[in-house]
């Protein structure tokens, strides 16, 4: 068995404590955390949990307060803020059509043999479908 750190014979305490809730806030991962302050991993989570939870959860709340600062500000960089803000915590979105055609790279022989391949399959399921369907178009040239 190791021998225990003098950080984990003190035991918990309000500067280290600080520490834990600063090094949260700013993204290290507990494991890191751990090894700054000279203790094992599961120790910091247990006397520590609180300040690991507390400070992203306040990192977050003041990056979000100077951003709703600025997004309710003027001039350029509140604009885009306001964007930012209005896209993330609103729902707002941009909205851009792509049209896709997939036989955009066959050349129209290609394209005739599909269709022809297409009407085949189908007469063979369904006999007659091509002359029901040319009727039906010469019927509506006699309605002219």
């Amino acid at each position: 068995m190791t021998k225990p750190s003098q950080a984990e014979v003190m035991g918990r305490n309000d500067f280290q404590a600080r520490q834990v809730e600063a090094m949260a806030g700013y993204g290290l991962p507990a494991k890191d955390i751990a090894i700054v302050l000279d203790i094992e991993a599961w120790i910091l989570e247990r006397d520590y949990c609180k300040e690991l939870k507390a400070g992203a959860i306040k990192a977050n709340a003041k990056v979000a307060e100077s951003l709703f600062r600025r997004a309710t500000g003027e001039g350029r960089e509140g604009v885009v803020a306001a964007i930012f803000w209005l896209k993330t915590r609103a729902g707002w979105r941009e909205t851009t059509v792509h049209e896709i055609n997939p036989h955009a790279h066959r050349t129209p022989e290609e394209i005739d043999a599909r269709i022809k391949e297409i009407v085949r399959r189908i007469e063979a399921t369904d006999p007659g479908w091509t002359a029901r369907l040319t009727s039906g178009l010469d019927e509506g040239a006699d309605r002219e």
